[in-house]
């Protein structure tokens, strides 16, 4: 397997690849790619903390280093203002990784994403290899994570990423309540896809925040993605400028705001609704008549009546119409819809409030309510419900 690191002006890049030296040994040989990377207008302090951190993680390489476990080192400094940013270092990485594992004709193998800040369980490795060699059809995972909930850090930083995990995993659970398919968690130091995989979906795109969520939105859909609940990845939970949005962002603003708001639960509920309708939709359009105001808008300005016709027109089974239906209305599109219903409808939900109606849940705090979601997440009963998506491409 081949691992991909991104690294930006990240001061403990040697704790993750210790992380990750002192893991169980699996069978099969390990690479790591590290993209120490800046863009052609950094501050001077940034590339002499990426240069710090290069020199060292150099030094430290050679000396922990052998023919089953390597560790190789890019340095891109000047990538272009436009575009840099973790999607395209993400991106670097993983060509790369995809170029190595062809030359070795193993296009079969996983191209793993973790981060210069993240850490690991000591059988990270092992359950990687045994989850790709185990499912062979399956073209990716996610990776389960927990942020460190007490440490270091002031104690506002693990209030605020306690919080943020929370709405994550709210989120995730929001949609599998609504029976949405491609429920999976995208977080980019938690994810894993095969070789092949990568290939076919054209590879990792540039985005400067976000690249995760819109990688594996491709991916998903090819069917049989899943999940690997036997290990964990551990992300830093400290605040952050460097992207508009994600982990920490949310910690920063927190922080700042002494706030975290998510997403109204009646628009899980109103996706819950438009997906039992799905089989009905193979032949009519008119159960859309009775579905909740806001997706009935959605829905209109999303041409849906002739995406539906088309659907019908080139499926022969209520199988692949499914199959179709879920790559049209797909992880961009619920997220979109989910954002139509906050912003027009519903405004936006109290995160306790919202996380605790959802499981049905009695606890008071915001640490015991996460710890709840984890173990339902970790360990979910029905099987069904954790085992690889069967929607395919149709």
């Amino acid at each position: 397997m081949v691992i991909v690191i991104p690294c930006f002006n990240e001061p403990n890049l040697l704790s993750s690849l210790e992380a990750l030296w002192r893991c169980d040994r699996p069978q099969c040989a390990v690479e790591v790619i590290v993209v120490v990377n800046s863009s052609d207008v950094r501050p001077p302090e940034v590339l002499q903390q990426n240069l710090r951190s290069l020199h060292q993680a150099e030094s430290w390489a050679r000396e922990d280093c052998d023919r089953f476990f390597r560790f190789h080192f890019l340095h891109t400094p000047d990538l272009p203002r436009k575009h840099a940013g973790v999607g395209l270092a993400r991106k670097i990485g993983m060509d790369e990784a995809l170029c190595r594992l062809d030359q070795l004709s193993h296009l079969d193998a996983p191209i793993v994403c973790f981060d210069a800040d993240s850490t690991c369980d000591a059988n990270y490795l092992l359950e990687v290899e045994n989850y790709f060699s185990s499912n062979t059809k399956s073209p990716g995972c996610s990776i389960y994570f927990e942020h460190p909930l007490e440490g270091p850090e002031a104690a506002g930083i693990y209030d605020a990423i306690t919080r943020y995990e929370l709405h994550l995993r709210y989120y995730i659970e929001g949609l599998r309540f609504a029976n949405f398919p491609h429920a999976f968690h995208t977080i980019g130091s938690s994810m894993a896809v095969r070789a092949s995989a990568y290939l076919q979906q054209g590879g990792m795109n540039k985005r400067q925040a976000g690249e995760d969520f819109y990688f594996l939105h491709k991916i998903i859909p090819l069917g049989n993605f899943g999940e690997i609940n036997t290990t964990r990845v551990i992300p830093s939970p400290r605040d952050s400028k460097r992207v508009p949005f994600g982990t920490g962002r949310a910690v920063r603003e927190f922080l700042s705001t002494g706030k975290l708001e998510t997403y109204p639960l009646r628009a899980f509920e109103d996706l819950k609704e438009l997906f039992a309708l799905v089989d009905a939709l193979r032949h009519f359009d008119s159960p859309l008549e009775k579905v909740a105001a806001p997706l009935e808008s959605f829905l209109n300005s999303h041409n849906t009546s002739q995406v539906l016709a088309e659907l019908r027109k080139h499926t022969a089974t209520l199988e692949t119409f499914r199959a179709r239906f879920f790559r049209w209305f797909d992880g961009f599109l619920a997220m979109k819809y989910i954002h139509h219903a906050r912003d027009t409808s519903y405004g936006p939900g109290e995160l306790m409030l919202s996380a605790k109606a959802l499981i049905g849940s009695s606890r008071e705090n915001a640490r015991d309510l996460l710890l709840q979601y984890r173990n339902l997440q970790r360990s979910f009963p029905p099987e069904a419900s954790r085992k690889p998506s069967n929607v395919s491409q149709g």
